[in-house]
């Protein structure tokens, strides 16, 4: 994600997208594909650390199976807060950077993290111009992601002695295509060049700085640390540097990297003086150690980059009379607004506080005409260093400029005149008159933001690097999951709960299902006729909708940063000392080998049964069996519960039963049904029931059965909701147990008409030992059905998904095709399908192997998933005519074996592709036959 070509990292971000999507399992699907992403990146962070990456490779396979505990665990370990599966939440930041600014992420890497932390909007801002293969690669790389993306360009102008920033957002630019052409138009080309030649007057001021520094404080900083450090070259930093606009930031960056090159050498010294040494001057190198282990970029900006110890070089971020100033830098904002408003005819103009106050706000919104339709309230950044004393007032006098009453604005108005009155600007008789001004034409200020209201922006000015306090994204807590809200609520001091408010409301829209079995269709309209049951078995789109915005400086609000604190900046610099502390692999229950695991699981379940059955049971075959009988009725119905679920006797040959089996699943239900044995066997049928109330098979067998039924239920709920489970499966094995009341009366009375055929005597007293067993039998049976008929929605709806996408991406590739074949017939190119790969045109080849890889996609998944072959049956026979031939067509492209097996042979699937070709080779007639006889 942050080297190679702009293609090259948007086509790995979208096949990333594609496999941890099609990798993600279980009821918390977005939430795992956000942990699955976030170890890849620690994967590749690991580099060189084998134990640490079979760690993670370990977490990353546990973490697919899609276990809510797992993933919930994971989320908490990299402090990510878990999102609504439904994806609705309000999560945003409005001002971020990028590595071709001053950030640290690719484009690319940007937005997959902003999609790791949960983020659905975001603003990219970029200094005074944007390069147009930036701004490409941002929009193609949100649009994987499905994040909402708006890209700003911030400008600096001339107000009052001073600068201000000024944040330009396009509108009205939906896509690549648009948004570049907007670029390539020549008044915007030229309004570009101007900002280009700001850059470079920066890129001349930090360079002056650089000079500066080797002149006066170099020498310094060696001597400050006892280094031998490199001088600092200009060249070196703006290859440091690039692709980002040189900066301040930067060049605190780059000086920190070579003193901590050679504070690395210098310990290398240290350790050989510290055996050597008196245990005072040993107690004087630690401590110098310790201070090179935190020396950070910051203590390079703050100590010796201080623009005001260089009294020579034009400052940066203010406005001076330095020769080479740039033409753009000696505009007002006046004069820089009504450029930027020929740009384009959509747009937004956010203003952002620094240290303005609220009669700079109010003369600036004034003088803007309206054209100043945000203010960016919270800068996190700014927010941080304390700089909060003025955003409850200018919030006022927002909300007074909004709420349209004269009097109120007038009110708010008339309290900035008299805190100016009672200032000491060197200006103020000029301020007063303005604004008196303003007072007296208050009517227009209102009118200005009649139609389009002065909103609010937050953004934490995220560059993605260390000395970064607070990470990037904001949410609001009520649109956040429960478990999500309890943790904010419970780790208050690892996030910054902001004294701002969002009022929103949730609007849930119903869709009625119409793929609906007939007779199902008409049970459910019969039901909907019932008071409160008119929503049955509706589709709900539940989404946030925003009310208002208000600060409150007073009390926690409920915006909550996404990103933790990070409480030490270390440069891992330390002494070789015989006694330190190793870095040693944690030993956990969590890194066990999974075979080893799962075979602890099914033991350490199997004592409690066997000792249960051993120490209560006086006939010797269920003393000694009746675990194994328990055990085995669990382990038959899991297994033909997700054989089932997987397709039954229809399903694929090439795949065995117990490939269908998740032994996962299967040794948790093992090691949580040992447990029941004696509870349910001992504690409630014996001790509570017969024993205490007298309740027994022969008294009164609908009791004992409802009563074992009810306190299984009551277990099952509570390890289902121990292990994590969602709600609906907590809820319905509560439920299962109580429907297996009825099957285990059924089942106890056919066991005892059977017993009583063959003559066996006492068949009541064998009946109550087998009670427990009985019970389980008919709660397992049960639960066959509903989680067998479960596991086949599931697997459906995985199905259902992962084919939509295929087809999605078919009908997208040949559209292409269609469009650079304007003059063939349509829904003929695929007829001569040889045609497409001897062009001469790369890009019909490209588009040539997509279709081939789109339809060897769907060819494995109809050989190999479950269920897919009747998911594919059901959707291409819902296809428009038109699109069943584009998808016909495109399979019969199968049939080109030899070009097909160069493209394996060439790396499609990497080095080892003998056994896929063999695969391809062997049944892909088979599957074309399939595919035909569907049409």
């Amino acid at each position: 994600m942050e080297r190679g070509q702009i293609e090259n990292r948007l086509q790995a971000l979208k096949g990333l997208n594609d496999d941890i999507f099609s990798t993600a399992d279980g009821p918390m699907a977005k939430n795992t594909a956000r942990v699955l992403l976030q170890i890849m990146k620690e994967l590749v962070r690991a580099k060189g650390d084998y134990s640490l990456q079979l760690h993670l490779a370990h977490d990353f396979r546990m973490a697919a199976f899609g276990k809510p505990r797992i993933v919930r665990r994971l989320l908490k370990h990299y402090h990510l807060l878990e999102m609504p599966e439904e994806w609705n939440q309000i999560t945003f930041d409005d001002h971020v950077h990028d590595a071709n600014t001053s950030g640290r992420k690719s484009p690319t890497h940007l937005i997959m993290d902003a999609w790791i932390k949960g983020i659905r909007r975001l603003r990219v801002i970029y200094y005074h111009y944007i390069e147009p293969r930036f701004a490409a690669e941002l929009i193609e790389a949100a649009r994987i992601m499905e994040i909402d993306l708006r890209i700003g360009i911030e400008f600096w102008a001339a107000y009052r002695n001073s600068t201000i920033s000024l944040i330009w957002v396009s509108r009205g630019l939906p896509d690549v295509d648009t948004f570049l052409c907007f670029l390539a138009e020549p008044h915007v080309v030229e309004f570009m060049e101007q900002g280009k030649a700001v850059l470079k007057f920066q890129e001349k001021c930090v360079l002056r700085l650089l000079s500066d520094f080797n002149e006066q404080k170099f020498e310094t900083l060696c001597r400050d640390f006892d280094i031998d450090m490199k001088r600092p070259v200009p060249e070196e930093f703006l290859r440091f540097a690039f692709p980002g606009q040189p900066s301040v930031l930067h060049l605190g960056e780059y000086i920190h990297s070579l003193a901590v090159f050679a504070m690395k050498e210098r310990i290398k010294d240290l350790n050989q003086m510290f055996s050597m040494s008196d245990a005072e001057e040993q107690q004087k190198i630690k401590q110098m150690v310790e201070k090179m282990d935190c020396f950070s970029a910051r203590d390079i900006i703050s100590n010796y980059l201080r623009l005001s110890q260089h009294h020579g070089m034009p400052m940066l971020f203010d406005i001076c009379n330095d020769i080479d100033l740039p033409d753009r830098l000696k505009m007002n904002f006046k004069e820089l607004l009504a450029n930027i408003e020929k740009l384009h005819h959509g747009f937004r103009i956010t203003l952002n506080l620094g240290d303005l106050k609220p009669e700079d706000v109010l003369e600036i919104l004034y003088e803007s005409d309206g054209l100043v339709t945000r203010l960016e309230i919270v800068n996190l950044k700014d927010f941080i260093l304390g700089k909060t004393d003025h955003i409850f007032s200018v919030n006022a006098l927002q909300e007074a400029i909004n709420d349209g009453s004269l009097l109120k604005l007038k009110r708010v108005v008339r309290q900035i005149i008299t805190s100016v009155e009672q200032s000491d600007y060197v200006d103020k008789t000029d301020r007063l008159k303005k604004l008196v001004d303003i007072l007296h034409d208050i009517d227009a200020l209102k009118n200005m933001y009649s139609v389009r209201p002065l909103k609010s922006r937050l953004g934490s000015d995220s560059n993605g690097r260390s000395n970064q306090t607070y990470g990037m994204g904001f949410g609001i807590v009520n649109t956040l999951t429960f478990r999500a809200k309890k943790e904010i609520q419970k780790y208050t001091g690892d996030r910054l709960i902001l004294p701002a408010n969002i009022k929103v409301n949730q609007r849930v829209t119903s869709f009625p299902i119409n793929s609906m079995h007939p007779v199902l269709k008409w049970v459910m309209n019969i039901l909907k006729r019932l008071p409160g049951l008119d929503q049955i078995m509706q589709v709900q789109k539940k989404e946030w909708v925003f009310e208002a915005f208000f600060m409150d400086m007073k009390r926690k609000g409920n915006i909550v940063t996404l990103g933790g604190i990070q409480k030490d900046i270390r440069n891992g610099l330390r002494l070789d000392l015989p006694d330190s502390e190793k870095n040693i692999t944690e030993k956990s229950w969590n890194n066990l080998n999974t075979r080893l695991k799962n075979g602890f699981k099914v033991i350490i379940g199997f004592i409690p049964a066997f000792i249960c059955f051993a120490f209560t049971k006086d006939w010797w075959f269920l003393a000694y069996f009746g675990a194994f009988i328990w055990f085995g009725i669990t382990g038959i119905r899991n297994v033909l519960q997700s054989v089932l679920g997987g397709g039954g006797l229809r399903r694929s040959s090439l795949l065995k039963w117990n490939d269908y089996i998740s032994w996962e699943r299967l040794t948790d239900s093992l090691l949580y049904t040992g447990f029941s044995v004696p509870l349910l066997d001992y504690v409630i049928k014996t001790v509570l029931l017969d024993k205490t109330f007298g309740i027994n098979i022969t008294s009164s067998p609908m009791i004992l059965y409802s009563g074992m039924a009810l306190a299984n239920g009551i277990y099952l709920s509570t390890h289902n909701a121990f292990r994590g489970l969602p709600k609906g499966a907590i809820t319905g094995n509560f439920f299962r147990s109580i429907l297996s009341i009825p099957v285990a009366i059924v089942f106890s009375s056919m066991v005892g008409g059977m017993l009583s055929f063959f003559g066996v005597a006492a068949v009541e007293v064998i009946l109550q030992k087998w009670a427990a067993i009985i019970s389980k039998a008919a709660s397992d049976a049960v639960a066959g059905i509903i989680e067998g008929t479960a596991d086949r929605f599931h697997n459906m709806g995985l199905r259902k998904r992962d084919i939509k996408k295929k087809f999605s991406d078919l009908f997208d590739t040949y559209s292409k095709l269609e469009l650079l074949f304007p003059e063939v017939e349509e829904l003929k190119i695929l007829e001569k399908s040889e045609a497409l790969f001897n062009s001469r045109n790369s890009e019909v080849k490209d588009l040539a192997r997509m279709i081939i890889i789109n339809s060897l996609d769907l060819f494995y998944f109809w050989m190999y998933l479950p269920r897919a072959r009747t998911v594919m049956i059901d959707m291409v026979s819902r296809l428009t005519p038109e699109e069943k031939i584009i998808f016909l067509q495109s399979q019969k492209i199968l049939e080109h074996e030899q070009y097909i097996s160069r493209l394996f042979v060439d790396g499609i699937l990497g080095r080892n592709f003998s056994r896929p070709l063999s695969f391809y080779l062997t049944t892909y007639k088979n599957y074309l036959y399939s595919i035909e006889k569907i049409n």
